[in-house]
């Protein structure tokens, strides 16, 4: 499709199409870089109640590497304990089992929920305080063009798109207009989401037709965009991934389910408690309790029954109230009911996949634009996130010259294969929720509980997030599978050239996983710090040494040895670093050693590991030592690491804590061989 003429012309890096969770942090991201970016949404108001509200270990380990995982940690309620509620022998609901919502010692974060409204807030915040980027709300993307000449030259804008701003009046979503009693003599709106919910059709074409059609058009009100990039973090419905041709490939199933957002009354004894409750016969409720009282249900209503013509089911007849009915139905013998409902909402389970992420390295599709499933999980928000977290410092590295635009075919082999697991661990997770309990072992039809209980814990480690494990590739130094590719060519070559770890120096490091995190002291202070809090989100790779003993002569020399590679003039640190800039800028190189601290003194290490910035002095915040705190215990990195203290090991980390190599601490050349696969040099 062809853009139109227009008054107005703007050229972009990074035009983002959507500001959910995944364009917010996507924009979030490039906040952080001298990035040119826009990010529009058709919503003329961003979201101030609903919609999801869970967020995982990784998700929070994210957010805290920007600097506001503690406003979250904060307002939000803290889900600890998963209570089982299943039919006894003679079909009699009672609590059957308790097991920990997160596996304990994972994170130093557990699952916590809050509404998505929120959370986009503390995004907006974010990135107000570090950029002039704005959400452009009520303009939506009407045409699309993209110029495959101008598809291999990352200095050309071969994407065009024609923006319109639409009135209050389209931008403002419909309501179903449901009441509530609050008082004597006092009325309320229920807000719905059904706007947003997959039984719902698209409005995108009605707007953009209804834009068009009316007359006395202002010329501001339309304007042409010449973009790099282009990112679709535009919902389910997305328009970006229709503009591409891309599709989704999966089925929906039977069930459909309610929500509501409720300050209960009830008897129901795990009322403040996440449950999971199968009844005997009338279906399954999951009870999510949440901040400000509140307590969200998502209720089992029938199969798709009222489905018309095979098209998408009717939702005229859904209503808080059949909802209502359905949970008091489930629950039984507890009673339910409310007074003050703050949202509420209905969907039918869907398990989808996008059959590419990307168009020729330059369109990228994210979060439901790509994979969409049920929300029991805890997944969606989450993963959406995680989707343009994983993106954006690629983008920004490769618009800034720092990396070859090769990194970016990254995103769709690590994000396609995690959307892949998503849908698989939802599809058998949503089969054991909705289904009915089994009576006996003879009950074919019905569901085992105890495979339920088995697939919730297993589960857990991957709804956390922190089991996210990406494979070989440019930026991760590990193993190939060669399993089905003998003749895959390109394989072979690339393996002739490949950076190969040594995982055996870090026996609990994987390669391809996020960092994890146990507390270390700063060397020059005493003070405690966990690791991933010096990882913070600013588009810098580390170099974490492990020299071990340092009161060990031979390791002393090994650290003196990478510090004279490391911080001579022709390393390749100093490569990759654009003149002008500090020298950690690209690559910070961090120390943590063995101990004892009282053995070491910080300035006998070679200033590579504790570099001078002028007028500012030494930096006092590299080194770190693997020793128990006055306060706050002893982290015991080394052992939790599987670090041996006489060996140490290097590892490389990337820009968003996942780790790419492990190698000799003191294996500079393979170090160098790494980061030559894919950055550019900036000095001559």
């Amino acid at each position: 499709m062809a853009a139109s003429d227009s008054s107005k012309e703007d050229h972009v890096d990074v035009l983002i199409v959507g500001a959910g969770p995944a364009g917010l942090m996507l924009a979030n991201w490039l906040s952080r870089f001298d990035i040119r970016t826009r990010i529009v949404d058709k919503r003329g108001s961003k979201v101030f109640n609903g919609q999801a509200d869970g967020l995982q270990c990784r998700t929070l380990e994210i957010l805290d590497s920007f600097d506001f995982a503690h406003r979250a940690w904060r307002e939000s309620n803290h889900m600890l304990e998963i209570c089982l509620w299943n039919p006894d022998e003679h079909g009699c609901l009672q609590r059957s089992d308790r097991i920990p919502d997160t596996i304990p010692g994972i994170s130093r974060f557990q699952q916590v929920v809050l509404h998505q409204g929120r959370i986009e807030q503390f995004f907006l915040d974010s990135i107000k305080e570090h950029s002039d980027i704005r959400v452009e709300r009520g303009v939506l993307p009407t045409t699309f063009d993209f110029d495959e000449t101008k598809a291999s030259d990352f200095e050309d804008y071969p994407i065009s798109v024609t923006l319109r701003t639409l009135s209050d009046e389209d931008s403002t979503p419909q309501q179903r207009q449901t009441h509530q009693k609050l008082a004597e003599g006092q009325q309320a709106v229920i807000e719905d989401g059904l706007f947003r919910s997959n039984l719902v059709a698209d409005d995108t074409d009605n707007l953009i037709s209804a834009a068009e059609a009316k007359e006395n058009r202002n010329a501001n009100e339309m304007e042409t965009i010449k973009a790099k990039f282009m990112v679709g973090c535009d919902g389910a419905h997305s328009w970006v991934r229709r503009q591409t041709g891309f599709t989704l490939e999966g089925d929906s199933t039977d069930y459909i389910w309610g929500v509501l957002d409720i300050i209960p009354i009830t008897d129901f004894p795990d009322i403040r408690h996440r449950c999971a409750i199968h009844s005997a016969n009338a279906g399954s409720v999951m009870v999510i309790p949440r901040e400000n009282k509140l307590v969200r249900l998502y209720i089992q209503l029938q199969s798709t029954s009222h489905q018309k013509n095979g098209s998408k089911a009717d939702r005229s007849w859904i209503t808080p109230q059949i909802i209502l009915e359905s949970a008091q139905r489930i629950i039984h013998p507890y009673k339910l009911d409310y007074k003050y409902c703050d949202w509420w909402t209905a969907y039918q389970i869907g398990q989808r996949v996008g059959d590419k992420f990307s168009l020729r390295d330059r369109v990228f599709l994210a979060g439901d634009a790509v994979h969409t499933h049920s929300p029991k999980a805890g997944q969606g928000m989450n993963v959406s996130m995680q989707d343009t977290y994983n993106l954006g410092w690629k983008l920004a590295h490769v618009i800034n010259g720092s990396s070859e635009p090769s990194i970016l075919s990254t995103y769709e082999a690590e994000r396609k294969l995690i959307a892949q697991q998503l849908i698989a661990f939802d599809r058998r997770f949503s089969r054991l929720f909705s289904g009915r309990p089994a009576k006996d072992v003879m009950d074919e039809e019905g569901i085992s509980m105890d495979e339920f209980k088995q697939a919730f814990e297993k589960g857990n480690e991957f709804a956390s997030g922190v089991a996210v494990d990406y494979a070989a590739s440019v930026l991760i130094a590990k193993e190939t599978d060669d399993e089905g590719q003998e003749n895959d060519t390109d394989l072979i070559n690339s393996k002739k050239h490949q950076v190969i770890s040594k995982p055996e120096l870090a026996t609990k490091i994987d390669i391809g996983k996020r960092m994890p995190s146990f507390k270390v002291l700063n060397h020059a202070d005493a003070r405690p710090w966990h690791l991933q809090e010096l990882l913070k989100s600013n588009g810098r790779w580390r170099i974490i040494v492990f020299p071990g003993q340092l009161t060990n002569p031979l390791n002393m020399q090994r650290l003196k040895k990478l510090g004279e590679s490391l911080g001579s003039p022709g390393s390749f640190i100093y490569q990759y670093t654009p003149s002008g800039n500090a020298i950690d800028s690209v690559i910070e190189v961090l120390t943590v050693h063995s101990g004892p601290r009282a053995g070491i003194e910080l300035l006998d290490l070679p200033e590579a590991f504790h570099p001078h910035h002028g007028d500012v002095g030494w930096d006092y915040w590299k080194v770190f030592v693997d020793e128990e705190s006055y306060h706050e215990g002893y982290g015991q990195a080394y052992a939790n690491y599987g670090i041996d203290p006489t060996l140490g090991a290097s590892v490389i980390i990337r820009p968003d804590q996942y780790v790419s190599w492990i190698g000799e601490v003191d294996d500079y050349e393979k170090m160098s061989q790494f980061f030559g696969g894919f950055m550019k040099q900036r000095r001559a």
